[in-house]
């Protein structure tokens, strides 16, 4: 980041970790004014901890990343640079991404491909928490469950210019993932509500008005 020459803030989330992150951390935040830190109190997951990194930022461009280590941060001036040309949000593309085929890459294509076609917005990879947002649109939206990966959707409800570019992935070197069967469950049902709000956000009479004249007819 210092060699990008912007002002810049870099937040960690500790979502409730019990391995001697928060002390690294706190250490960390001592010796550099950049660095700000958030310590959840208990595990709330992913979305959750994005969302308290949003909350907390001020930049009017917010990256997001995860911490295990996979995510390549060479990547983020390439993200930046579509910013500049106008783009409000940008997605990393995982396009040589360094995970088990069957276990995980199998499953993230077909994951991605019915996100897309339900969505119509045509990404190559949802599951890749390596984007940039302008800010004034990423504080718009309040995410819960597993919805961080469909943040690309509801921006573009709000109007966003959405595009993709290539990010570097390296292998996972240490801990597992918690990711599986049981999760993608979830996101389904995610999907699901993430598809009614986009069709009914801006109009909401639609739904509940429908829904008023059936009970009527019914009645």
């Amino acid at each position: 980041m210092s060699q990008l020459g912007r002002s810049y803030e870099l937040i960690f989330v500790n979502d409730g970790s019990q391995d001697g992150t928060a002390c690294l951390l706190e250490k960390l935040v001592q010796n550099d004014p950049h660095l700000v830190v958030i310590h959840l109190a208990l595990n709330y997951g992913q979305t959750a901890a994005m969302m308290a990194g949003i909350d907390y930022s001020s930049g009017e461009v917010i990256v997001i990343m995860d911490g295990d280590g996979q995510n390549d941060t060479k990547s983020i001036p390439s993200l930046l640079a579509k910013i500049e040309e106008g783009y409000d949000v940008v997605s990393g593309w995982r396009k040589e991404r360094q995970d088990s085929f069957l276990s995980r890459k199998l499953p993230s294509l077909l994951a991605n491909k019915l996100i897309s076609f339900v969505a119509q917005v045509p990404l190559h990879d949802y599951g890749c928490s390596l984007k940039a947002y302008r800010g004034a649109f990423l504080k718009e939206i309040h995410l819960y469950g597993e919805m961080h990966r469909f943040i690309p959707i509801y921006a573009q409800t709000f109007g966003a210019r959405i595009t993709e570019v290539p990010v570097g992935h390296f292998p996972r070197l240490a801990g597992k993932s918690k990711y599986g069967i049981g999760r993608t469950f979830k996101v389904l049902l995610d999907l699901m509500v993430v598809k009614f709000l986009q069709s009914y956000l801006t109009k909401p009479i639609y739904i509940m008005g429908g829904f008023g004249l059936f009970c009527l007819v019914s009645f």
